[in-house]
């Protein structure tokens, strides 16, 4: 049994893991009687395979996956600054792709990350 340590305090090992994403998966297929409705957009880098494993889940269990994409935030976060003409202060982030092959309007969009915390990065999601 693999333990994640965080401050002394056990997160989850790879079944409990296993065992939330089904959950999630579950949660998505009954709340959305119309899959066909539903995205599956991962936030970059970590979120991206979380919803790709999810996807999957979904696909297993109802027979339809919903749409996959992924969304990079890194100009929309609130603690990222850019310095344009100057030398950086600190490190300059890392840009990835943002994937949306699917219109957004009339969809169920389920935004994917490894990390649910303070809200922040999902707040920077939706603005992106």
């Amino acid at each position: 049994m693999s333990t994640v340590e965080a401050s002394g305090k056990s997160i989850l090992d790879a079944d409990a893991l296993a065992r939330t994403l089904s959950r999630i998966a579950h949660e998505i297929i009954e709340a959305n009687p119309e899959l066909a409705e539903v995205a599956l957009v991962g936030i970059q880098t970590r979120g991206v395979p979380l919803a790709h494993r999810l996807a999957r889940l979904i696909e297993e269990r109802a027979g339809t996956a919903p749409e996959l994409g992924a969304v990079d935030i890194t100009f929309h976060r609130d603690d990222v600054s850019v310095r344009g003409g100057e030398a950086p202060l600190a490190p300059q982030p890392v840009v990835r792709a943002t994937q949306l092959d699917f219109p957004l309007e009339g969809r169920t969009v389920v935004l994917v990350d490894d990390v649910l915390y303070t809200g922040r990065t999902i707040r920077a999601a939706i603005e992106a």
